[in-house]
């Protein structure tokens, strides 16, 4: 089974971050740039929050607020799920299921070092079960 990790070190394009004081519209421009769909909240080196394409159809679009002139602190999450390097995809996948969530940090000595999504941990375990499809089949052939 893969770690969150493995994973990690697989991902390109560096960690995509908005401060607090970050209007949603600029949040959601890294968020097309990047075509991801979410960004981390970081103020200084400290995990403040989460901002989701979710976070802004529901507390700014369907509130009537403008993405210009409202701050990612007023309509991110701040309760926050987080793994570490070493976890597998399966406790991911689990902690997700249980939590509703379909983004988590992952920190590592106390430093965040990444995130992963749902999308990511699918694609992982699809691949793990195609290597193993592909070796029984191997076997059975041989």
């Amino acid at each position: 089974m893969q770690t969150v990790g493995q994973l990690l070190t697989k991902s390109s394009g560096g960690l995509a971050t908005v401060d607090p004081s970050a209007s949603v519209l600029d949040a959601l421009r890294l968020m097309a740039e990047r075509n991801i769909g979410a960004v981390l909240v970081v103020e200084g080196r400290d995990l403040m929050g989460i901002f989701t394409e979710r976070h802004y159809a529901r507390k700014v679009i369907l509130e009537g607020r403008s993405s210009v002139d409202t701050a990612v602190r007023d309509v991110m999450s701040t309760e926050l799920y987080t793994v570490e390097p070493s976890q597998s995809v399966d406790e991911c996948m689990a902690l997700m299921t249980d939590r509703f969530v379909r983004h988590l940090p992952v920190v590592g000595d106390g430093q965040l070092i990444g995130i992963v999504s749902i999308g990511d941990l699918v694609k992982s375990t699809i691949a793990e079960q195609e290597q193993t499809i592909d070796e029984l089949t191997r076997y059975i052939g041989a």
